[in-house]
């Protein structure tokens, strides 16, 4: 274990006596706009899980998707908020008893095994680290830390992931903006300054979307987007353009639902794709299973309810579906993870 990676991030341990809170698992969230590590402390094997559920910390940092920042800055994010939330609890890495690290960008075990190694640089050798997709700790935030059913996140990028109850799993989307997200944020943002640019150039119909965007960014001409956007095109800040999509569509702008209705097909095709592939609905296709909803797109409490919509297309095809929406975030569901991988090992 080394005494610290990042300058002195894990100096605090040096001040500190005994832990406070005793054994401790850490459930981490990492998403391409913001991380967040919660400390809860063990609960006993065999005991039911208390309501509400404990938690001694919660710290939050910026994006952790080594795909979007780099892996440099990734592993310092995840380093800094892993520390943050240990101080804020009064606990020091030896008192972790698990940590469940679920961040996007993991999508391959080579993924797994590369950050599994540097996490082993930073905890005692008795401490369980898991490594997964950040889509396995929304589910597992739906389902209170089990896994089964299928889970859609869509916020500044997008996903579906699904889990058998035998332990096989499979995934649609989540490549990222370049291989074609086109249900995330950033894919509806990014259509609608394609949408702009078209209508100026004449090669698109006229938009509402023009006047919106430009008098948000506060720029005065279209072209003026070209040097916005390459400036930084950063997913997340793309993204934050959504609402304005939104609400170019409440307002009848053709152009801005037209983006709206795509997305819904989208993110409903990527669902079903896992459904399907798992057989989650069984074979006459009415079984029920659990559909957690997780992400900024689908939560929105708009009069154009992106979420509602998506839900309704699925349940055309798959009535069996049943709609989660989590009562604790997906951090939580990380160290939920954590909490059930221990129990099965203890049994």
């Amino acid at each position: 274990m080394k005494r610290y990676r990042n300058g002195e991030i894990w100096d605090f341990e040096n001040e500190m006596g005994l832990p406070a809170s005793g054994e401790v698992i850490l459930g981490l969230d990492g998403g391409t706009s913001s991380t967040v590590c919660i400390c809860m402390p063990v609960v006993p094997f065999g005991d039911p899980l208390p309501d509400p559920l404990p938690i001694l910390a919660r710290a939050i940092a910026g994006c952790s998707n080594h795909n979007s920042v780099g892996e440099t800055a990734a592993r310092e994010t995840l380093e800094q908020v892993m520390a943050e939330a240990l101080l804020q609890s009064g606990s020091n890495r030896s008192a972790v008893r698990a940590v469940c690290l679920a961040v996007s960008g993991v999508d391959h075990p080579t993924d797994q095994q590369r950050i599994l190694s540097w996490l082993r640089d930073i905890f005692p050798n008795h401490v369980k680290i898991f490594v997964e997709n950040d889509a396995v700790a929304a589910l597992a935030s739906g389902t209170m830390g089990k896994l089964h059913g299928c889970v859609l996140i869509a916020g500044t990028g997008t996903i579906a992931y699904g889990f058998t109850e035998d332990g096989r799993q499979a995934r649609a989307a989540g490549a990222g903006p370049i291989l074609g997200d086109w249900g995330s944020g950033y894919g509806i943002a990014a259509r609608a300054l394609t949408a702009v640019i078209r209508a100026h150039d004449g090669r698109g119909p006229h938009t509402m979307l023009m006047h919106s965007i430009l008098r948000a960014l506060k720029l005065s001409l279209p072209d003026e987007l070209i040097g916005w956007t390459y400036a930084d095109p950063s997913w997340a800040r793309i993204a934050a353009l959504v609402p304005l999509v939104v609400t170019c569509a409440e307002a009848g702008d053709e152009v801005a639902n037209k983006i709206l209705l795509d997305t819904v097909d989208e993110l409903a095709s990527s669902v079903k794709a896992v459904v399907q592939r798992l057989g989650l609905c069984g074979e006459a296709g009415n079984d029920p299973f659990p559909l957690v909803m997780v992400g900024g797109i689908l939560e929105a409490n708009r009069r154009w309810n992106i979420g509602r919509e998506v839900i309704n297309c699925i349940i055309n095809d798959f009535p069996g579906a049943v709609p989660i929406c989590p009562r604790v975030e997906p951090a939580l569901g990380a160290a939920l993870l954590a909490w059930n991988f221990l129990t099965r090992q203890s049994q």
